[in-house]
């Protein structure tokens, strides 16, 4: 079974570069909804055996998912979890209570999905294989309806409406904060962008989301009017933060997390969430808010203690998360700007101006010299790395694209080299950049 987990594996991975192109040339393959109905028609439909929630959005979608996905496990709901990318192992990507499907149950889903579609494919149905993306997404709905879960959680991968998740019939329709990433298929615009997103929308369904920039807010607007759909603002769930206000985040020293005191469905309870930044009281919001509509308007028996346990069990990799040690370790996902600006206010609430070592790696289609304008200016040296990935950009790459911000930066062939130099310093060192590349720091840092 080994053997057949790993050759899963294998085949998932010849997959993964079907959508990957370089600015300005076209995508390597049409993106599109037909070839997941085809396979999902072909499968018997599992994503209409469980009720579900998808959550689309740039930023804070999968800290959203798993808050959520807590909280109704905390309701004791058997609950599907469907997230991406992955950190370290891809089956983290699909979980049910919270466990990773196993390495056989992978294997099992992949057999059945990679059967299913050479047959369709034999028989003209399909016209080429279905992509990674959209086999692992028939992975997780044939493993969440064989396990008769209660509920599943969807995060979208990326856009909304060409989505292979926006299969399914949801319930509620979650949006987190937007901004501009993946340019390339969503268009150029915040409006174009938030157009695709809201394609998760449905005919008199009900949308929770937060009010955000301008542009995006016309966009979901217009698309709630064109559908008839129903808005809940989760504005009420987000503590007030002003200059006077108490502080939300823990002292430096401490370990990172968000507490605070919270109405809920008439009932006084205490927030407390080891997701830190204050970028995560939105997206705290968005979950608190989509349970009590769970409960209001589908009959789930979930109580305000409930959504408040949620919450502070949630553990999510990889987003501020502080590692203890001498010197300490952030490691963090900012791999667009808006991700940036979030990590750059977490580091100064923390770090209080002390000075930083920054190791970072990047894709090179993301903004890199954006990026770099926000969060270099905070460290005393970066340490520029490659990501393990053909889309990654050479250090080189990074120092040339980040030379203009004066940052004293040097270069590391590989993430141990980095954090070897970076250990040099005895300064925080903070890891970020790409999904892969802190993936990858966690992986190392567990094995020293």
């Amino acid at each position: 079974m080994a053997t057949s987990y790993q050759s899963a594996v294998e085949s998932l991975l010849s997959l993964a570069p079907e959508l990957w192109t370089q600015r300005g040339e076209a995508p390597r393959r049409k993106f599109d909804l037909e070839h997941m109905r085809v396979l999902s028609e072909a499968l018997g439909h599992p994503e209409r055996r469980f009720p579900s929630i998808i959550v689309a959005g740039t930023n804070g979608k999968g800290s959203t998912s798993a808050m959520l996905a807590s909280i109704l496990r905390q309701a004791r709901y058997r609950t599907g979890l469907y997230t991406s990318p992955h950190l370290v192992r891809v089956n983290e990507r699909i979980a049910i209570d919270g466990e990773a499907i196993s390495d056989p149950e992978f294997a099992e889903m992949h057999g059945r999905i990679e059967e299913i579609s050479q047959s369709l494919i034999q028989a003209g149905t399909l016209e080429q294989h279905p992509s990674f993306f959209e086999t692992l997404t028939a992975m997780a709905f044939e493993h969440f309806a064989s396990a008769a879960i209660d509920i599943a959680v969807l995060e979208v991968g990326i856009g909304g409406r060409l989505d292979a998740t926006n299969v399914a019939d949801p319930l509620l329709s979650v949006i987190t904060d937007i901004s501009l990433d993946h340019t390339e298929w969503l268009g150029n615009t915040l409006t174009e962008i938030a157009r695709e997103k809201a394609g998760i929308l449905r005919a008199k369904g009900t949308l929770v989301t937060l009010p955000q920039h301008p542009e995006v807010n016309d966009a979901i607007g217009e698309a709630v009017r064109g559908l008839d759909s129903r808005v809940v603002n989760a504005s009420t769930y987000v503590p007030p933060i002003t200059p006077a206000a108490e502080a939300f985040e823990a002292e430096s020293g401490g370990p990172p997390h968000n507490r605070y005191p919270l109405e809920i469905m008439g009932e006084q309870v205490t927030i407390d969430s080891a997701l830190a930044g204050r970028h995560q009281l939105r997206n705290a919001a968005l979950a608190i808010a989509s349970a009590v509509e769970l409960k209001q308007s589908f009959g789930y028996q979930i109580s305000a203690q409930q959504i408040a346990a949620g919450i502070a069990t949630t553990r999510w990799p990889g987003r501020f998360q502080v590692i203890a040690g001498s010197p300490e370790v952030v490691l963090d996902v900012a791999h667009n700007p808006d991700g940036a600006w979030a990590l750059r206010s977490a580091l100064t609430s923390r770090y209080h101006g002390q000075p930083v070592t920054i190791i970072f790696g990047a894709m090179r289609d993301k903004a890199i010299a954006e990026i770099a304008e926000i969060l270099f200016p905070l460290g005393e040296e970066v340490v520029a790395t490659r990501v393990n990935s053909p889309r990654a950009a050479s250090a080189e790459d990074i120092l040339e694209l980040t030379a203009h911000v004066g940052t004293p930066t040097t270069n590391a062939e590989s993430l141990p080299q980095a954090v070897k130099v970076a250990r040099q310093r005895n300064r925080p060192i903070v890891i970020t950049g790409s999904v892969y590349l802190v993936g990858a720091a966690l992986e190392f840092l567990a094995g020293r």
